[in-house]
This record gives C-alpha cells, sequence and structure tokens, in this order.
C-alpha cells in the first residue's frame, strides 16, 4: 500500500472513530438533560469524551498536511487517551529466555490515580512472567514471576520522561533509571529466574490471562514511544545515550521500536513523535 492509501485508510478509521465519539457526546448530554445521571459524573464524563475528540481531530488535520509520510519506523508513539479494558498494542514478537534485560521507553502521562500498566508479559502459566505497572495509590513497581520491587519514579506529570530497567537473574539485582540518570536500585528480585520465552507482550494492559483478561483500573492512560528490550544490562552511559537522544543510542537487540513489529486494538492510535523535539 502506498503512503496516500496509508494516510486516506487512518483518517477514514479516525473519522469513524470521531463520528462514535460525537454519538456518545450527544447521548450522554441527552442523559444529562434527562435528568437520569449524577451532574458532576455526567460533567467529567463528557470532558473526557470531548477531550478525545479534540485529539481525533488534530490527527485529522496532521494527516491532512502530509506529516506521517515517508517517516521513518522508529518515529512514532502510540497514545491511549481512556482507561478501559480494550485498547492495547501487542508486540508480534515474544521474547526468548532471557538471564539478563535491560527495558527503556519514553513515557508521559497524568493519570491519577496510578498511570497505569505501561507493558505485560505472561507466559503460559505465569500471566505476570514481566509487568511494569503503577496501580492506585501505590508506587511504580516491577514484577518478575510475581515477585515484587519498588521503583522510585516520578512520572505522572503530564511529562515526557526516559525511563529504564536493568535486571540479572544472578542475585536478582535491578536498576531504575529516570530521564538518563540512577534512581534507585536492589536485589533479590526473582533471583536465578530466568524470563521465559513464548509468551506474549503487550503495551497498555496488565494481562490475568495469556493475551487477555484486562482490568480497566489497571489500564494505562498516557503516551508511550520508544520501547526497547535487550537481553543484557546496558551500562550508565548507554543508557544517558538513549535518553538525550546520542547519535550512539542504541536499538533493542530483542525488541526494537518499529511501527512493523506492533500492533494496536481498541481505539489506541500511533503518531509522529521524536524524542528530544517534542519534550515537554
Amino acid at each position: 500500500m502506498n503512503s496516500s492509501s496509508q494516510t486516506n485508510s487512518l483518517k477514514d478509521i479516525l473519522q469513524n472513530n470521531i463520528d462514535d465519539l460525537e454519538k456518545q457526546v450527544l447521548s450522554r448530554i441527552n442523559s444529562l438533560e434527562e435528568g437520569k445521571y449524577n451532574p458532576k459524573n455526567e460533567s467529567e464524563e463528557r470532558g473526557k469524551i470531548e477531550s478525545t475528540l479534540t485529539s481525533l481531530h488534530q490527527r485529522i488535520s496532521d494527516l491532512e498536511k502530509g506529516q506521517k509520510d515517508n517517516r521513518p519506523t522508529d518515529k512514532f508513539q502510540l497514545t491511549f487517551p481512556l482507561r478501559t479494558n480494550y485498547m492495547y498494542a501487542k508486540v508480534k514478537k515474544s521474547l526468548p529466555e532471557m538471564y539478563a534485560f535491560t527495558i527503556c521507553m519514553w513515557i508521559k502521562s497524568n493519570a491519577s490515580p496510578g498511570v497505569g500498566t505501561p507493558f505485560s508479559y505472561a507466559v503460559p502459566g505465569q500471566a505476570n512472567e514481566l509487568v511494569l505497572i503503577e496501580w492506585g495509590n501505590n508506587p511504580m513497581e516491577i514484577l518478575i514471576n510475581d515477585k515484587v520491587a519498588k521503583l522510585p519514579f516520578i512520572i505522572n506529570d503530564g511529562k515526557w520522561h526516559h525511563i529504564c530497567i536493568t535486571w540479572t537473574t544472578r542475585d536478582g539485582v535491578w536498576e531504575a533509571y529516570q530521564d538518563g540518570t540512577q534512581r534507585g536500585n536492589g536485589e533479590n528480585l526473582a533471583p536465578y529466574h530466568p524470563i521465559k520465552p513464548q509468551g506474549v507482550l503487550v503495551l497498555g494492559q496488565e494481562q490475568d490471562t495469556l493475551g487477555g483478561g484486562f482490568d480497566a483500573t489497571q489500564a494505562f492512560v498516557g503516551e508511550l514511544a520508544h520501547f526497547n528490550i535487550w537481553d543484557r544490562k546496558l551500562t550508565p552511559g548507554e543508557i544517558y545515550n538513549l535518553a538525550t537522544c546520542s547519535t550512539k543510542a542504541l536499538s533493542g537487540s530483542v525488541i526494537a521500536w518499529s511501527e512493523t513489529n506492533i500492533d494496536i486494538y481498541g481505539g489506541a492510535t500511533k503518531w509522529t513523535f521524536e524524542a528530544c523535539r517534542q519534550i515537554n
């Protein structure tokens, strides 16, 4: 499919989303006028829907300007505008068996309480093989085989942040980096448990079953980009290069951020993103 056809197809999809949301807005307004719902809650719901409509209209406008044409396949972000149990992205590749990893991403959210689940990796027999989650009023946590470490990230300020987590199975040693600087570390996180292969990697939802069982209260709300995974511990210098968009920055050796590697579902959207040019 050529870029013109892709643009037209995206415009059609977005226009359908807008039409559906406009119907929801009208329905909500009618219900409000008839006094069926609590006005305060209804006003908040209406505000959320109208905000999403505005975002979709902006994407239509940008599409028409051709900003999407011929961009590199890694210059994009995923947007999850609402907390649902159906909006997510799925990475087409699974993970190999790993005895160490580094996971990095750009992330932006002002969701409260908790930004939700940026990613989850489930394998047969273990839905929480590898999960990053900030749920309710808890701090952000990394789960490996249901074992938990609390992370020192503070990211729900509506600004873009670069975060990385490194881990090695030997002694379960982990490190957490925010915006290129180490913020915390620890050990005994699932020591001597290799990350199992052949699972399902989802962005934006927490899996209770393999590839599903999503709970809206745990869904990620915000924007996410440059999600990369390596099967080794990156050095502090390599992580700093990623956070500062250095020309020396590496792509993930196991999962590299590319539009061709990701499918989106339920109204999540892809849009142009260039790290360090769009920061805040």
